[in-house]
C-alpha cells in the first residue's frame, strides 16, 4: 500500500517536493489555503492586464532545466522562454542611466565607460564568481540538507573558507571605486534578501548568474513555471486542493498523525510543510515546537515589500522590461531595511513592465507595471502610507522619464506586510524568507526535518539552501530526498 504524503502550501518548494515524491510511488496530496496554486508566484488578471503577484527575475535557468530534466523533460516543452537584452536598466538620475546587456563582454564594455580599469576587473570578478558559483550550485547545493558543519567541508571549499569571512559590500568596494558600478554589483543580495555588509563574499555568485547567466522572461509570466511544474504532479497522480487553510497538525505521541481541516481529521503518514515555518510550527502543540519564540524575533529576517500593480492606458518611453531605480542613497535604504527598521526615507524601487517583451500581457497600446519597494518587515501598513509611497514611486518616474503617468493610470492594487501576513502567514509579512547571513547560513538554518516530531518535515524559504524561486525548488528536492531514504530505511 502506498504511503500517505500530504504538503502544506503549494510554492515552489511544496510543488517541487510533489513532484519528486510523487515519481517515487508515494501517495502525494497538497493543501493551498487560497484559491490559487503557486504561492508567492501566484497571477491573477483584470482589465486585459496580466500580472505575476511575487516573482519576476527568471535567474539560474540551469536550477529550472534541472528540475524539468529529471522528470524527462525540458523548460521548452512547458513554456517559451525569452534572453532579455538588456536585462534591465539601473537609473540614478535622468541623465545618469546604465543598461546591463545580455552578455559580459557587452556589459564590461559599459563599467570601462563609467570607471577606467573596470571592464577587466569585472571580468576577473566574474571568473571568481563563476568558480563560485559552479562551486555553490554544481557541487554543493543539492547535497546540502543542512545537518551538520561537515556539509560544507570539502576540498574545494577548504580554499574558499576565507569568503565566508569577508563580505560582499568590502569585496565589491575595494576593487570598484564607483559608486553606481558598487551599487549595480551589491543590487542582487539587497533586493533577494540580505544588506551586503552581512552577507558572505562568497555568495557574489549571484553576480555570475546576474551577469553570466542572464535574465530570462517566460512568455506567460512567472506563472508558466507554476503550471508547469503542477501539470508533471498531476500527470504523477498529485492531488490538490484549494481554499483549504489547515487548522491543527494532529501528532500522537511524537508522531505525526495528520492535519485538521474544517474541524476534522484527515490521516496521513508524512507531513510536509512548505508553508511558514513559523506558522507549521504555531500549527503544533507547545512541546512538539522545536524553536521558541525568542528565536524567531532575533533572526534576520529578508525584506517585505510594498508592490504596486498598474495597468496603463499608454506606452512609457525610454524604460525597459525590468528597471532599478537607484536614485537615492543605496546604504541608508538598506539601513531601514535591516540595522534601523522603519518606513524609507527616500526608498530605491523596482519597476517591472512585462508588457515590454510581452505584448499580450497588457491590451494594445497599454502597459502593466509592476512596482516594489523593499521594507523592513514587521512595519505598521495602512492605506494612508501606501497611498504616500504611491505618490513618492510615481512622481520619482514621471521627473525621471519627463511623462505624466499618473493620469494615465486605469488599473492599480496594492499589496503590503499585511497581505503577506494575511495570504502566506508570513512572519512579521517577510517576503523572501530569512537573510543568507553567516550565522544563517546552511546548517544553522531551521532543519529540514523536525527533531521533535516523527515524519514531519520541512522546505521553503526559511530552511536550506534559502531565498529565491531556484533554491526553493531545490528544497523541495532535498526534503524529497530526506523522506525516501528514511522511508527506505525500514
Amino acid at each position: 500500500m502506498k504511503k500517505k504524503i500530504f504538503i502544506i502550501g503549494s510554492g515552489f518548494s511544496s510543488l517541487s517536493a510533489a513532484c519528486y515524491l510523487s515519481k517515487e510511488g508515494f501517495e502525494v496530496h497538497v493543501f493551498e489555503k487560497n484559491d490559487l496554486i503557486g504561492g508567492r508566484a501566484r497571477q491573477f488578471k483584470s482589465k486585459g492586464f496580466t500580472f505575476d503577484m511575487g516573482p519576476s527575475w527568471y535567474w539560474m535557468p540551469d536550477v529550472f532545466e534541472k528540475f524539468f530534466n529529471d522528470f524527462g523533460k525540458s523548460a521548452n516543452d512547458f513554456y517559451q522562454l525569452k534572453k532579455l537584452n538588456p536585462a534591465y536598466r539601473v537609473i540614478f538620475d535622468k541623465k545618469n542611466q546604465i543598461k546591463i546587456g545580455d552578455n559580459i563582454n557587452e556589459i564590461s564594455k559599459e563599467f570601462e565607460s563609467i570607471e577606467k580599469g573596470s571592464g577587466a576587473k569585472l571580468k576577473s570578478f566574474l571568473e571568481e564568481s563563476r568558480e563560485n558559483y559552479n562551486l555553490a550550485v554544481t557541487d554543493m547545493l543539492y547535497k546540502m540538507p543542512g545537518k551538520s558543519i561537515l556539509e560544507l567541508i570539502t576540498l574545494k571549499t577548504i580554499f574558499k573558507v576565507n569568503l565566508f569571512f569577508k563580505n560582499i559590500k568590502n569585496d565589491i568596494e575595494r576593487r570598484f571605486k564607483d559608486s553606481k558600478l558598487r551599487a549595480i554589483l551589491q543590487f542582487p543580495v539587497l533586493f533577494l534578501g540580505a544588506k551586503p555588509s552581512n552577507t558572505p563574499a562568497f555568495y557574489n555568485f549571484m553576480n555570475f548568474a546576474d551577469f553570466g547567466l542572464g535574465t530570462w522572461q517566460p512568455k506567460n509570466g512567472f506563472y508558466d513555471v507554476v503550471e508547469a511544474m503542477t501539470k508533471i504532479a498531476k500527470n504523477q497522480g498529485v492531488i490538490f486542493y484549494t481554499n483549504s487553510e489547515i487548522n491543527k497538525i494532529q501528532v500522537n505521541k511524537g508522531l505525526v498523525e495528520g492535519i485538521i481541516l474544517n474541524g476534522k481529521l484527515k490521516k496521513c503518514d508524512i507531513l510536509v510543510s512548505g508553508a511558514d515555518y513559523y506558522h507549521t510550527e504555531s500549527l503544533l502543540d507547545e512541546k512538539y515546537k522545536q524553536y521558541s519564540e525568542s528565536y524567531w524575533k532575533n533572526r534576520t529576517w529578508s525584506p517585505s515589500s510594498l508592490l504596486f500593480y498598474l495597468g496603463l492606458n499608454k506606452k512609457i518611453e525610454g524604460l525597459n522590461h525590468h528597471n532599478l531605480f537607484f536614485d537615492t542613497d543605496f546604504d541608508k535604504h538598506a539601513d531601514e531595511i535591516y540595522t534601523k527598521p522603519k518606513w524609507p526615507t527616500d526608498p530605491l524601487f523596482y519597476l517591472n513592465i512585462t508588457s515590454k517583451t510581452y505584448s499580450h500581457t497588457a491590451p494594445k497600446d497599454h502597459e502593466n507595471c509592476f512596482v516594489l519597494i523593499p521594507l523592513a518587515t514587521n512595519l505598521e501598513d495602512n492605506k494612508a502610507l501606501r497611498e504616500k509611497y504611491f505618490k513618492i514611486i510615481i512622481k520619482r518616474i514621471e521627473d525621471i522619464t519627463g511623462q505624466n503617468i499618473e493620469k494615465n493610470i486605469v488599473f492599480k492594487r496594492s499589496y503590503c506586510v499585511n497581505d503577506f501576513k494575511k495570504d502566506y502567514n508570513s512572519y512579521g509579512g517577510n517576503a523572501y524568507g530569512l537573510a543568507n547571513t553567516l550565522l544563517q547560513t546552511a546548517f544553522l538554518r531551521p532543519k529540514i526535518q523536525s527533531k521533535k516530531v516523527k515524519k514531519l518535515y520541512f522546505s521553503g524559504q526559511l530552511t536550506v539552501p534559502g531565498p529565491g524561486v531556484p533554491p526553493a525548488i531545490v528544497s523541495g528536492k532535498l526534503v524529497s530526498d530526506i523522506i525516501i531514504k528514511n522511508e527506505r530505511a525500514f
